[in-house]
């Protein structure tokens, strides 16, 4: 059984998986009491847009194969991470 290597990237260790098995590192495994991966705590935020907008976003988000409010979301991310930045 092979050890499982570091990764740089999420797109490095998802390139890995497609191409391996858990399996083949049973012995690198351990078994852990407490949740690793814990959901962050969310909130529902509702906002009012114009009915062009919304329908303008609903466009892009079906042509990125995603949920129009999910792109939203992402686009709202990456603009608060800009405006924290340049609060810094």
């Amino acid at each position: 059984m092979g050890k499982i290597p570091k990764f740089k990237s999420d797109q490095e260790a998802a390139q890995f998986w497609d191409t391996h098995s858990l399996i083949e590192f049973e012995d690198d495994l351990e078994l852990v009491k407490e949740k690793v991966f814990v959901k962050p705590e969310k909130q529902v935020m509702t906002i009012r847009v114009d009915k062009k907008l919304a329908n303008a976003l609903k466009i892009i988000a079906r042509e990125k194969g995603i949920n129009y409010s999910t792109l939203a979301r992402m686009w709202l991310i990456e603009r608060l991470k800009k405006e924290i930045e340049e609060i810094k």
